[in-house]
């Protein structure tokens, strides 16, 4: 009898060690929960919306433009920023009379034109480094991104992974376009 009680406590206490180790890989190495702060990403993303971040593709694939993806903020790496992939290593992006260019040519858009005051402090036109990543806010209005220097380009080291599913609120359930 004592010995059975045994076995079955070994059991569970494996089972459990397994448990704590799968999800310990998972959350290291494939997804992750975030949380969207502020108003940055709107109309895709809003405050308090909860996301799951794929850490995994790309591993395989490199990062393309209008992914949405999570990196560490430079000057609080324990803060992260959600954005959007405007500008590919080696694009030319220019932003003139409230628009987005990459490479010439005007980015159709359906988010309001950036005000005057919103160009950031970079100069343009700006040529993206090799391994490096412009990305903006949906709400360019209302966005620290790459138009300003202390988030500047993001190097494809620091992106944790790419914006996948969106599981809070429960009525806007669903992948993260």
């Amino acid at each position: 009898m004592k010995d059975s009680l045994g076995k079955e406590i070994l059991s569970w206490i494996l089972d459990i060690g397994i448990v704590i180790v799968a999800v310990l890989l998972i959350t290291t190495f494939v997804f992750q929960k975030t949380s969207v702060i502020g108003q940055s990403m709107e109309p895709t993303l809003h405050n308090g919306d909860h996301v799951i971040i794929d850490k995994i593709s790309y591993r395989f694939t490199s990062p393309k433009q209008y992914d949405i993806v999570v990196f560490p903020y430079k000057k609080k790496p324990s803060q992260s920023y959600i954005k959007r992939i405007i500008g590919l290593p080696g694009d030319e992006v220019n932003i003139k009379d409230g628009q987005v260019y990459i490479n010439g040519e005007k980015l159709e858009e359906k988010y309001d034109l950036i005000d005057e005051g919103k160009m950031g402090n970079r100069d343009y036109p700006l040529i993206v480094p090799e391994g490096e990543y412009f990305v903006m806010g949906d709400n360019r209005n209302h966005s620290s991104d790459s138009r300003y220097s202390d988030v500047g380009t993001i190097n494809r080291e620091d992106i944790i992974g790419k914006a996948g599913l969106r599981i809070w609120p429960l009525k806007d359930f669903g992948f993260v376009k």
